[in-house]
C-alpha cells in the first residue's frame, strides 16, 4: 500500500533520511543563532555558540569518564543552567538522560539508581546528602558523582567529588556528538509513581521528543525568539520537552532555581519572559503575591497549566494581571502535555467569565503530533460525546513512551488494544473536547507532583495502632490537591493525628505526607472493600 509499481533506486540514504532527534535543534541553533542569547541563569548568560560549546565539552568529559552509548546518566538538579546543558550533553554522548525528582525520599532515589543502573549522576550541592545516602542504600554498583556547586545560591561545592565546572572546563568543545542511528533509540528515562509504591521507569525515544518539540510551538502560538521561564521542573517529563524545543525558535531559557512569586514577576519584568508552564499552585502564587514582590510588565504572558484544573476564581483573578491561561493534560508516559484546551476565539471570547473559566478547565483536544486521543469504554469503543457518558482517556501517537523499563507485563497492559490506557476517567462534549471527571487509580496530584495513595496507605499501615486506612485527594487552594487520610484504629489502640503525620513524614517525601487524618470506621462493601467514593464525598467542598 502506497508503493509505486517501480521504485528502483528510491532508497533511504544519508542524504534523504535522518533519524529525528531533538539534538538536531541545538546543532542547528549554534549555526543559525550563534550570537543570540540562549540561557539566562542569574548573572550568567550564554549565547547559542557558547551553549553548544559547553554541551560538547560536557559530553566529551562524560565519555572520558567511561560513559558509553546506552548507559544511563542521572541528575539531581534544580532548574539551573547546568541542568539545561545536561539535557543535551547526556544524550549527545549517546547516553540516556535520567532526571530524578529532587523531592523524593532516600529509599526511592536509591531504587531509581539501582533500577536504572545509573553510571554517573550530576548532583547539585543542595541535594548531595540525598544522593550520598541513596548510594549507601544501593544494591548494585554506585554511580560516579559529579557535584554541581552553586555558591551564589548558598550551596558551595563540598570538595568530596569532581566539580561540574572543572569537568566541563576539561572537555573538548569540538567533540563530535553521538547522534542516534535509529530514532527509536532511547533518549530519556523518567520515573513515575504510577499506582504502586515503587515507581515505573518510563522510556522516551528520540522521535517522540522531536515531534513534541515541533507540535508545542504550534499549539502555544509561538513565533521566533520567545523567552521561556523554567517553572516546570526539568526532572518532570524533561521540562515537558520545552528546554529541548527552545533552540528551534532561537528562544531564551530563563532559569528559575527557586519558584517564588517574586522570581516570576522579576523574570517577566526584567527579562521579558513570554511563556512558562506550571501547576495551578503557580497561578495562586501569582495572584496572592505581596505587593513588594510584584513588578509591572506590558505584555501578555502565555501560560500552560496542568494537573488539577485551575479553579474559576483563580482564572478570574490571574488573567487580568496579564496572563493567558491554557489548560493542558498529559502524563509521564506521554512526554508531558498531549492535549490542550484549544481556544475557539470567535465563539468563546464574549462569554461571561464563569463560562470562560469552565471551558478553560477542560482537558481539551489532541496536540498536533498526536494521532488520536479520545474516550473509550471498557470494550474499547467510543463513548457518546454527550458531555455525560464516561470512559477512559486513551492515547495513540508518536509522543507515547516506548514502555516501562524491565516491566514487559505492565507495558503490555498499558498498550492493550492499540492505545495507551491513561487510567483517567472522562467524558467528551459534542465538539469532541475531553473533560476529566475522576482518576481511576486514585493518583493525587499535589503541586504538580503525582502521589500514589497506595504508597501513602502502605506507610500508614506500618504504624502498630492502624487497623485500616484509605487516602484520597482533598481539594486544596494552594496545592490543587493534598493527601487526606481516613484511619480505623485497632481495638484499644490510641494515636494522635500529629503522631501519624510525623510517622509518615519519616518514611516518605514531604509532599506525599497526609495533611490531615480523620479517625473513623471506614465505609466498606459487603466483601470488605473500602468505598473510597464515599470518602471523597466527605472531603469535597460544600
Amino acid at each position: 500500500m502506497g508503493w509505486m509499481a517501480d521504485e528502483t533506486g528510491l532508497e533511504k540514504t544519508a542524504a534523504n533520511f535522518v533519524p529525528l532527534t531533538p539534538l538536531s535543534h541545538l546543532q542547528r541553533a549554534a549555526k543559525v543563532f550563534p550570537k543570540r542569547e540562549a540561557i539566562v541563569d542569574g548573572a550568567r548568560r550564554l549565547t547559542y555558540a557558547q551553549y553548544h560549546s559547553r554541551v560538547s565539552k560536557l559530553a566529551s568529559a562524560l565519555v572520558a569518564r567511561g560513559v558509553q552509548p546506552g548507559d544511563v546518566v542521572a541528575t539531581l538538579l534544580p532548574n539551573t543552567l547546568p541542568h539545561v546543558e545536561a539535557s543535551f550533553a547526556i544524550p549527545a554522548c549517546g547516553a540516556v538522560l535520567n532526571t530524578i525528582n529532587v523531592r523524593l525520599d532516600v529509599d526511592t532515589v536509591a531504587y531509581i539508581f539501582d533500577h536504572g543502573e545509573a553510571k554517573a549522576v550530576l548532583v547539585d550541592s543542595q541535594f548531595l546528602a540525598l544522593a550520598e545516602a541513596a548510594i549507601d542504600l544501593m544494591q548494585g554498583p554506585a554511580p560516579l558523582i559529579i557535584e554541581v556547586g552553586d555558591t551564589p545560591a548558598g550551596h558551595p561545592p563540598s570538595g568530596r567529588h569532581p566539580e561540574y565546572e572543572d569537568v566541563v572546563g576539561a572537555g573538548n568543545p569540538d567533540f563530535t556528538w553521538i547522534m542516534p542511528q535509529d530514532e527509536w533509540e532511547s533518549l530519556a528515562l523518567n520515573y513515575t509513581s504510577g499506582t504502586t509504591g515503587r515507581p515505573k521507569g518510563v522510556v522516551y525515544h528520540h522521535r517522540g521528543a522531536y515531534l513534541m518539540t515541533m507540535g508545542t510551538p504550534i499549539s502555544w502560538n509561538m513565533g521566533l525568539y520567545p523567552k521561556y521561564l523554567t517553572i516546570v521542573p526539568l526532572f518532570h517529563c524533561n521540562n515537558w520537552n520545552h528546554s529541548w524545543m527552545m533552540p528551534i525558535l532561537g528562544g531564551t531559557i530563563v532559569c528559575c532555581r527557586d519558584v517564588t512569586a517574586k522570581a516570576i514577576y522579576d523574570a517577566i519584568a526584567d527579562e521579558g519572559v513570554t511563556h512558562f508552564g506550571g501547576a495551578p499552585i503557580v497561578l495562586n502564587m501569582i495572584v496572592n503575591a505581596a505587593d513588594a514582590d510584584r513588578k509591572p510588565f506590558d505584555h501578555i504572558v502565555e501560560v500552560f497549566t496542568a494537573g488539577a484544573p485551575p479553579p474559576a476564581a483563580t482564572l478570574a483573578a490571574v488573567e487580568p494581571l496579564g496572563f493567558n491561561i491554557t489548560q493542558v493534560y498529559g502524563l509521564t508516559e506521554t512526554y508531558g502535555h498531549v492535549t490542550e484546551c484549544l481556544w475557539n476565539g470567535p465563539d468563546w471570547d464574549g462569554l461571561p467569565q464563569a463560562e470562560r473559566a469552565a471551558i478553560k478547565a477542560r482537558t481539551g483536544v489532541a496536540f498536533p503530533q498526536m494521532e488520536d486521543i479520545t474516550v473509550l469504554d471498557d470494550d474499547m469503543q467510543q463513548v457518546d460525546m454527550d458531555g455525560a457518558t464516561t470512559g477512559e482517556i486513551m492515547i495513540r501517537g508518536n509522543s507515547v513512551m516506548k514502555g516501562y523499563l524491565k516491566n514487559p507485563d505492565a507495558t503490555a497492559e498499558a498498550f492493550q488494544g492499540g492505545y495507551f490506557h491513561s487510567g483517567d476517567i472522562a467524558h467528551q462534549t459534542p465538539d469532541g473536547y475531553i473533560q476529566i471527571t475522576d482518576r481511576a487509580k486514585d493518583i493525587i496530584i499535589s503541586g504538580g507532583e503525582n502521589v500514589s495513595s497506595v504508597e501513602v496507605e502502605g506507610a500508614l499501615m506500618h504504624h502498630p495502632a492502624v487497623s485500616l486506612c484509605a487516602v484520597v485527594a482533598k481539594p486544596d487552594p494552594k496545592w490543587g490537591e493534598v493527601p487526606h487520610a481516613f484511619v480505623e484504629l485497632k481495638d484499644g489502640a490510641d494515636v494522635s493525628e500529629k503522631e501519624l503525620i510525623s510517622f509518615v513524614r519519616d518514611r516518605l517525601a514531604g509532599f506525599k505526607t497526609p495533611k490531615a487524618v480523620e479517625f473513623c470506621e471506614l465505609p466498606k462493601t459487603s466483601t470488605g472493600k473500602i468505598q473510597k467514593f464515599e470518602l471523597r464525598k466527605r472531603v469535597k467542598p460544600t
